[in-house]
């Protein structure tokens, strides 16, 4: 099973998406501060989520969420 998520800066103006087959794991390791690219936009909050069956799937929606049109879709989301 694989996962695509979205999180949100609580500090600044910026959305991170990316894919994991661990969720918990993942988002543990931005709030931690492991990952070089989110470290200094830290808290965060989980904003979208989706499962899906094979990692093929979950690139596809990465790759939306990244565009234009999926990056207005998770604004809407924080409002």
């Amino acid at each position: 099973m694989y996962y695509t998520y979205a999180i949100s800066s609580l500090a600044k103006p910026y959305i991170y998406v990316g894919m994991t087959s661990n969720i918990e794991r993942r988002f543990s390791e931005h709030q931690s501060g492991h990952n070089k690219t989110t470290k200094p936009y830290r808290p965060y909050k989980l904003i979208y989520t989706a499962e899906h069956d094979s990692r093929m799937q979950a690139r596809e929606n990465e790759k939306y969420l990244k565009s234009g049109a999926g990056k207005e879709f998770l604004k809407q989301l924080i409002g």
